[in-house]
């Protein structure tokens, strides 16, 4: 199963544009929508259909706030109440980073654009096969360019989310690899943007300006957890992709 969620079912990927025509297909494919809700916190919004599928979609930017009603024209209206609330005018602070490179920017309005960025490298050498006090030397000249590199990502993220202060952020998305991203929380200067990172975390190839300039595609998406019958089961169909 492509992308399996744990727990069950598997994750799907939806841009906003996309979920009314996404969630009317589900529809149709499991013998209609029967139930509409949205969990206490907001976090999620849940379409169970007849034949026992369900759709758990997981919005950017959570709570999602309030939603229209179950059944009827209900599920039409919360999945565009879903949309709305992806493409809302935000300030978003993006930092990305692996190890060796880093990508910062800041998006604003709707649909979201690059206002202000930086990007940069600095070298870490690969892991060595040797052994003894080489090896040990080399690991730590490793340890002090990988510190260097980390250093650069947080002078990076501090001077261009500092134009804004934490306040002037609605959310920050982090992404890259997630033991780099792990290390910059030991800088305490970003503490306060640290704080306003969303759950999400985004997993990039190397952060580059291309990379960074396609981001919202990224964080803007629609998380869906999808549970269908077992194929051998009554009522099965189709998968919805």
């Amino acid at each position: 199963m492509k992308n399996p969620a744990a727990g069950g079912g598997r994750w799907v990927e939806v841009p906003p544009e996309r979920l009314v025509s996404w969630i009317a297909t589900f529809g149709r494919r499991h013998d209609g929508i029967s139930l509409v809700a949205a969990d206490e916190g907001g976090a999620s919004l849940s379409f169970a259909a007849a034949d026992g599928a369900i759709a758990e979609l997981h919005p950017p930017f959570p709570p999602i706030g309030t939603v229209p009603g179950s059944g009827g024209p209900g599920v039409e209206g919360a999945a565009e109440a879903m949309v709305a609330h992806a493409v809302a005018n935000r300030t978003v602070g993006v930092l990305l980073v692996r190890l060796g490179g880093y990508a910062a920017g800041v998006f604003a309005g709707s649909p979201p654009q690059l206002v202000s960025s930086k990007t940069g490298s600095r070298p870490v050498h690969g892991r060595s096969a040797a052994g003894g006090w080489s090896q040990h030397r080399f690991t730590r000249r490793r340890e002090n360019q990988a510190a260097t590199a980390l250093h650069a990502a947080a002078d990076a993220a501090i001077g261009i989310f500092g134009r804004y202060g934490a306040d002037g952020l609605d959310a920050v998305v982090l992404g890259g690899d997630k033991r780099s991203a792990a290390g910059l929380r030991a800088d305490t200067r970003l503490t306060p943007y640290l704080d306003r990172a969303v759950d999400r975390f985004l997993t990039v190839p190397d952060p580059r300006l291309a990379v960074l300039r396609d981001i919202p595609r990224d964080f803007l998406a629609i998380r869906i957890r999808l549970t269908e019958p077992e194929p051998d089961s009554p009522g099965a169909i189709h998968q919805v992709n």
